[in-house]
């Protein structure tokens, strides 16, 4: 017998593999294992990047212009809203606020269901790459009013949070943070034989980025940062792990780096264990997966000085941070590891300890007391 009904609406849940679609099928998989009824609507492709938990109501989309690997949600069709209004949700857990989004948002309001949200992408910070900072306040006047609708909104860390407020979002934020599967990533997936393979020497620090490969990623910081590093110290190699529409112009910013393609499970763990440096320049992130998943592998991470890796990392202890614009600062704190292996491993031993307060049963659990809050609050 299910405890109550929840509504899922997302711009990604298998057509992309990237944090937020891991991260919501997470959610899923555990919800129903508590016995929680859900339905999961968002756009779908034909052969999906992943295999997905629960049931997915696929919503027509086309691809987004400039990044054709996306979908934007174009309609709420009669067919969908029927699903919708035969589940009967208890809550209405919006993950996007696109088109499809603010629909549904509509339908909720009309229907009288409690309305609850999760901000995964950090989209004002997109837009520089893009070259359309001009529509940043209208994106915030947008947020705002959107978000105001909603009962809670779940953030995945406190430095989201207060940027959010900062920008007069006033909504209820809560924290539902990202986990980690200790299991998965730890420092005994180091093997010398793997590092042999992928052609680095015992005395190679590797300075490791693992991400999708797109430029708001900032690719080309890392490029000429790990560049300059190379010139000075002949034992800096880069490993870049992933796949994305940038990945040949990387290559040839970085033509010696080794470059692994898309990974996962243990090839994508021993690749984190037997990396040196985890270096991530992005400063789009809301909270760093990969920043977490390296720390759990036993790296200090020198990342990029935004809103969900401050909330990782603690700058001089598990490593460093510096503004995007700063090149001159990742090139400093880099090269200190490089040189001082006693502060690297220092560093290393304190973001494994850090990674051990993240279990993604924890995590979720504190998301269903949330949804519980809400439920309360109705009745």
């Amino acid at each position: 017998m299910s405890t109550f009904k929840v509504a899922i609406f997302t711009g990604n849940y298998n057509h992309i593999r990237d944090g937020v679609s891991l991260t919501l099928n997470r959610l899923v998989a555990f919800l129903l294992k508590q016995n929680v009824e859900v339905l999961v609507f968002g756009p779908t492709v034909e052969n999906p990047a992943l295999e997905h938990a629960g049931t997915l109501i696929p919503v027509p989309s086309i691809k987004l212009p400039g990044r054709p690997e996306y979908r934007f949600s174009r309609s709420f069709p009669k067919t969908v809203r029927k699903k919708l209004k035969d589940f009967d949700p208890d809550i209405v857990h919006i993950a996007t606020p696109d088109y499809l989004g603010l629909r549904v948002l509509k339908w909720a309001k009309k229907n009288q269901k409690p309305i609850v949200a999760s901000y995964h992408t950090h989209f004002s910070s997109y837009l520089k790459y893009y070259r359309l900072s001009l529509l940043e306040p209208i994106l915030w006047k947008y947020l705002k009013w959107f978000y105001r609708h909603c009962r809670q909104v779940y953030v995945p860390s406190p430095s989201m949070a207060k940027f959010l407020k900062e920008n007069n979002i006033e909504s209820d934020l809560r924290i539902w943070a990202r986990g980690i599967d200790l299991d998965q990533f730890n420092p005994q997936k180091r093997d010398e034989a793997w590092r042999e393979k992928h052609g680095f020497k015992e005395q190679d620090v590797v300075i490791t980025f693992i991400s999708r490969l797109v430029w708001e990623k900032n690719l080309k910081l890392y490029a000429d940062v790990v560049n300059r590093l190379k010139k000075k110290y002949p034992q800096a190699r880069a490993l870049i792990v992933g796949d994305g529409p940038a990945g040949e112009g990387l290559k040839k910013m970085l033509p010696e780096a080794v470059f692994t393609g898309f990974l996962t499970g243990v090839e994508l763990a021993s690749a984190y264990a037997n990396s040196d440096i985890f270096f991530f320049p992005s400063d789009t992130e809301t909270f760093g997966n990969v920043t977490l998943e390296a720390m759990a592998s036993g790296l200090p991470c020198v990342v990029a000085d935004a809103t969900g890796s401050r909330s990782l990392v603690e700058h001089g202890k598990n490593g460093y941070i510096a503004p995007v614009e700063r090149s001159d600062k990742f090139y400093k704190f880099i090269e200190q590891l490089i040189i001082d292996e006693t502060e690297r491993l220092k560093m290393a031993g304190v973001s494994l300890q850090k990674a051990k307060a993240y279990s993604w049963k924890s995590i979720n659990n504190k998301l269903l007391n949330y949804y519980n809050e809400v439920l309360e609050a109705k009745n």
